[in-house]
């Protein structure tokens, strides 16, 4: 087991040479927002725009994403007929998916599940979606919950699933909360190896297993409690799978990342923290 350093971030961000092109460092899809929320895709794509990713597209039902493009002219918004996400909406989300890869030249991934709901309807069209695509995802909040239902859709592929304690045991069915860390690292492997995919448990020491290896991030602080920072980690990651990297990789350098400038927030800011603080405090982190 191994605890996660700053060289990581020279693995993701080594010096660019001169010559360049757009989507160079990856298109991401952030899929997520509902009636009642917009804030979550918003703070997981402008977390991912700080961490170096070239472009973000983030695809909403329509009061979410005419909301989230009122923001910043940083963020393009798509938006999606009706409320909430249904099956009608997954062909849509396929094709922009298909079509976010051939434009990047595969340079591409998805963050999906902020601010989704739970609904059946919803959460069907999560399953359905996951089950069909095949760039790499970053799987959060409300599509934890999905597949918690049918966790074979995620088996074998380069995604990345990020619960909390909670969405954890919605996921596997195992409560970890009152554990101790040997035991976490345990089951938390176990779990990676039998969903065959990369597990980020989101804790005040971080746990990455993708079945194999483990990993410990200990970055973070205690007042990044407040709603949104999970939003933000997961936008990290996807941005460092858009420029190519693995499951393992990017759960790594998101949680080091997210958990770095959440403590020079929190320096300043301590309870008044917001996560909107936290991402203007990502390009300090990254020079650290």
């Amino acid at each position: 087991m191994k605890e996660v350093t700053r060289d990581i971030l020279k693995k993701i961000y080594p010096k660019r040479p001169q010559a360049g092109r757009k989507y160079d460092y990856g298109l991401l899809n952030v899929i997520g927002g509902s009636e009642f929320y917009s804030g979550p895709p918003a703070f997981a794509a402008l977390a991912a725009f700080r961490a170096g990713v070239d472009m973000v597209r983030i695809i909403a039902p329509k009061r979410a994403a005419d909301i989230i493009a009122s923001f910043t002219p940083d963020l393009a918004a798509y938006p999606l007929k009706g409320d909430w996400l249904t099956k009608e909406h997954v062909a849509i989300l396929l094709e922009m998916v298909e079509s976010a890869k051939a434009v990047s030249r595969g340079n591409t991934a998805v963050v999906i599940g902020g601010g989704m709901g739970r609904s059946e309807e919803t959460q069907e069209a999560i399953l359905e979606f996951l089950s069909q695509v095949f760039v790499p995802c970053v799987i959060d909040a409300d599509a934890i919950h999905a597949v918690g239902k049918r966790p074979e859709v995620i088996s074998g592929k380069n995604f990345l699933i990020t619960p909390h304690a909670y969405e954890f045991f919605v996921l596997t069915g195992r409560e970890i909360y009152q554990l101790s860390e040997e035991e976490r690292i345990k089951i938390i492997q176990e779990e990676a190896q039998r969903l065959q995919t990369t597990i980020l448990f989101k804790a005040g020491t971080d746990i990455i297993s993708d079945g194999k290896e483990v990993a410990q991030n200990k970055t973070g602080t205690c007042f990044m409690t407040v709603g949104g920072t999970g939003d933000t980690l997961a936008g990290i990651a996807g941005a460092i799978l858009a420029r190519g990297f693995n499951a393992t990789i990017a759960g790594c350098g998101a949680a080091y990342i997210n958990g770095l400038a959440g403590q020079i927030a929190a320096k300043r800011l301590s309870e008044s923290l917001m996560t909107s603080d936290l991402i203007e405090t990502i390009p300090e982190a990254l020079k650290q």
